[in-house]
């Protein structure tokens, strides 16, 4: 078969190939097929970071090995029933034509003229001799999709194996980070490490990080909101804490539950920002749009009449046991409109190249599905194009959008103390009393969100932190709301600087207007001071990674003085002051 296709093909179909890389391979996709056509493996592993091109990568290597006749046949595994669909459109495209077995076509044969077939995870273990007779027929290349997926259930990783162990040749391909578990995955190569546990070894990596420098990926600001919670335990309590503030994992998982409430402020203010920020992009992607993904399928239903009130316009709605659903992304992906909802149908593999603006609505925690969600947005179609997602301030998710560009592996046998990277020094003793007992145990059952309100907390952009917290609506935040939607990454650092220092700016004067009057009780003008200390020093902590304790020692060295709870007024005001010029000045700092 020729691959004169190809030079029409876009390297991250579907959707425009980004400036400069029209009409031929990116330079991670020439090099994986230089690799693979060296070593002619019989199992290949390749990990690209999401948007980067890894369908264009083996449609090409399916095309060769066609040629050559090294195959027969072409089977594509891949997690979704729309996935089967978007990978017979983008085969068709080079000339592979792949049937995805719409309208029972899989149990009533296939014709002649297909070079192979598209199948689930789950239609593989539903028919496995099926799949492996197939496969022993014929010379086959077997596709799989997202590969992770078979570590889903047991049943999908002993179905892949039987059917698909006499392949001539297994291509597996991911874009996200594997889970640490104790189930192998079939077909990968895994490598013991000193610790004894054992890594899965790709045969070629593209992170995140790469494909940024190359401008294949578009560089992700978060927008992260906080603010203070309410709600009621099953024991009929009344409990209010600040989502941004290190609580016990029941009781963040109560805030962030109450934050996600539809009927409360929280979640009505961040669609309203996430929306603002849109109508800021649009001004440069004119069809760009917006994803919200939600817990569930009430939720969902709730964000969209959200939206269509914030709007005045319906949004399409996702939901993945509804008829016709395929049908709905396809056409959110060729139209105008503003926002899509979905529960988990669209966060991973479903390609809506035009997505630039998310929010993380969800209370799902884990790396994986992190990873997966937010790569919906980084797929590139021009050169400047950039994806902003909102998120809570929570620390388990703050610390999965720092460590984005880190590379994972799937681990078997992780020692159970590496628990590594999601928790902050200063919060050591928070994650010691999860461990050692159910301090909030009555939290868990029945529950009842009272109220939410939303603060700005900062922009999180290449793992730093930018700006202070605000008002929803106030000045501050349109600051950075109303950033461009076309920005180099040098540009957006620059940028996000310079609204940060106009913010602290602002404050100052703010504060020399607004000086405490005398007659207020002194209790009252501590307690605001020393609220606003606080403030700037979580942000402070969570911009240079050190611990909030060691950023109130340096200020106490820095300005002298007893520790903060008794400090006056004009002490705290000291220390705020020069905590303000250190952001204004990273060069001053200790």
């Amino acid at each position: 078969m020729s691959t004169s296709a190809f030079d029409h093909f876009s390297p991250a179909y579907p959707g425009r190939a980004p400036w400069g890389t029209s009409n031929r391979l990116r330079a991670w996709q020439a090099a994986a097929l230089e690799q693979y056509r060296d070593q002619a493996p019989r199992d290949f592993l390749a990990v690209a970071t999401p948007g980067a091109g890894k369908t264009a990568f083996a449609l090409r290597v399916a095309a060769e090995l066609l040629s050559a006749r090294v195959i027969q046949r072409i089977t594509v595994v891949c997690p979704t029933e729309h996935l089967k669909t978007q990978w017979a459109e983008a085969a068709a495209k080079v000339g592979i034509q792949l049937d995805p077995g719409l309208g029972g076509s899989s149990r009533r044969g296939r014709s002649r003229q297909f070079h192979g077939t598209a199948v689930t995870y789950a239609g593989v273990a539903a028919r496995v001799f099926h799949y492996r007779a197939r496969t022993e027929n014929f010379k086959t290349l077997v596709i799989f999709d997202e590969i992770h997926h078979a570590g889903d259930a047991l049943s999908w990783g002993d179905a892949i194996a039987e059917a698909f162990e006499p392949a001539t040749r297994r291509l597996a391909l991911t874009g996200t980070p594997f889970r640490s578990d104790d189930t192998p995955i079939p077909f990968i190569r895994y490598e013991r490490h000193n610790d004894g546990s054992l890594h899965s070894a790709p045969d070629f990596t593209y992170g995140y990080a790469q494909a940024l420098r190359d401008q294949v990926v578009r560089p992700v600001l978060f927008m992260a909101y906080g603010g203070q919670m309410h709600w009621r335990t099953k024991m009929g309590d009344e409990v209010e804490a600040d989502l941004a503030a290190p609580l016990t994992k029941d009781l963040s998982a109560s805030a962030w539950r109450t934050a996600l409430d539809p009927k409360g402020e929280w979640m009505s203010a961040v669609l309203g920002a996430a929306d603002a920020r849109l109508t800021q992009v649009r001004t440069h992607m004119p069809d760009a749009g917006g994803l919200v993904i939600a817990s569930d399928q009430q939720l969902a239903r709730a964000y969209a009449k959200i939206l269509h009130h914030i709007t005045g316009e319906p949004a399409t709605l996702v939901l993945s046991d509804d008829v016709g659903s395929n049908e709905r992304i396809t056409e959110f992906s060729e139209s105008q409109s503003r926002w899509m909802v979905a529960v988990r149908m669209v966060s991973e593999g479903v390609d809506v190249p035009r997505l630039a603006v998310g929010v993380y609505a969800t209370s799902v925690s884990t790396p994986l599905f992190f990873a997966q969600a937010v790569g919906r947005f980084v797929r590139t179609r021009r050169r400047g194009e950039t994806a902003t997602v909102f998120l809570p301030t929570v620390p388990i998710i703050l610390a999965h959008a720092t460590l984005l560009e880190r590379e994972r592996d799937h681990v078997i046998g992780k020692p159970k103390n590496d628990e590594g990277d999601l928790w902050a020094p200063e919060e050591a003793l928070i994650a010691q009393a999860n461990a050692a007992e159910g301090a909030s145990d009555d939290l868990l059952g029945s529950f009842e969100a009272l109220g939410s309100h939303a603060n700005f907390d900062h922009v999180l952009y290449d793992s730093q932190a930018y700006g202070l917290p605000a008002e929803a609506t106030s000045q501050d935040e349109a600051d950075y709301l109303g950033l461009p939607g076309l920005l180099e990454p040098d540009q957006v650092s620059a940028l996000l600087k310079e609204r940060q220092r106009k913010q602290l700016r602002r404050h100052d004067r703010a504060d020399r207007r607004e000086r405490v009057p005398e007659a207020q009780r002194l209790h009252m003008a501590l307690e605001s001071s020393r609220k606003q200390l606080n403030s700037l020093v979580s942000q402070y902590a969570r911009s240079s990674g050190v611990p909030h304790s060691h950023v109130h020692a340096a200020l106490r060295r820095a300005c002298g003085g007893p520790e903060l709870a008794r400090c006056t007024t004009e002490q705290v005001d000291e220390r705020t002051a020069m905590l303000r010029c250190w952001f204004m000045h990273p060069e001053a700092r200790p």
